[in-house]
């Protein structure tokens, strides 16, 4: 299988910043479709889906971004330089770009001139991290938002340990001023452990999603859990694209 292509984009637009040489590893762009998850949930959005991830959860739901036991990522990976990115998310009326993984903040140094161009443009732009990289301050400065969700011990991969929880990263994100904290949960039982999490780095928002990629597992899931989330005072996050689509990829 290879890696979807890119629409056609005319000229890249007079007066943006340069961008460097170096590509960008994509797995996919798609939309205009739905933002499904977090306080944008709902808004219409254009999707960049980056290549690798420095973390390996088996329950993730994106793994030909980085499971080489599984996928030749080389078939589910395209270079795609910044300038056609951006000239590709221009063209199109849809005003929020949501840049998401794998691990987006892998390749931060490559993305911030696609963040800038786009904001520059009048967008916004939000970012989907698992919280373990540091953003680079000029990234802070111009993304719109970081949706952040750190993986809880029950989520994570065995190989993953303490490294699936950077005290340096959810501080620097809770920190920003621009950053919610998203976590998936298989029952109530884990809400404990998000508890703790927020109580030792201040993060603030706390959304909570229910894991599932069909649209009865999710929606029992949050039936599971939305009185306990409403008793910690924290926010319930629906996947609206798995209750619309099911686990249909590129919606």
């Amino acid at each position: 299988m290879t890696a979807p292509s890119m629409p056609a984009v005319p000229p890249f637009p007079a007066g943006s910043p340069a961008v460097p040489a170096r590509p960008l590893l994509v797995a996919e762009t798609f939309g205009p479709t739905l933002q499904g998850e977090g306080p944008s949930t709902g808004q219409q959005a254009l999707f960049l889906r980056l290549s690798r991830c420095n973390l390996s959860c088996p329950r993730c739901d994106t793994p030909y971004t980085w499971d080489t036991s599984r996928f030749d990522l080389r078939a589910h990976t395209a270079d795609r330089p910044a300038e056609e990115i951006i000239r590709w998310v221009l063209t199109q009326q849809t005003r929020l770009l949501v840049i998401t993984g794998g691990e987006p903040l892998l390749q931060q140094d490559r993305l911030l001139p696609v963040v800038d161009a786009v904001t520059a443009a009048g967008r916004r732009v939000e970012i989907e991290t698992n919280g373990t990289v540091v953003p680079l301050p000029a990234l802070v400065a111009s993304v719109g938002a970081f949706n952040v969700s750190p993986k809880l011990a029950g989520f994570a991969g065995p190989r993953d340990g303490r490294r699936r929880i950077n005290p340096d990263a959810l501080s620097a994100l809770a920190g920003s001023g621009r950053a919610v904290f998203k976590f998936v949960a298989a029952d109530t039982a884990e809400l404990d452990e998000i508890a703790r999490l927020q109580e030792q780095f201040g993060l603030d928002p706390v959304w909570v999603m229910p894991e599932g990629t069909t649209s009865d597992a999710v929606l029992a899931g949050m039936r599971d859990l939305a009185d306990a989330v409403l008793a910690r005072g924290w926010h319930l996050s629906s996947r609206l694209h798995v209750l619309l689509w099911e686990d249909t990829r590129g919606r």
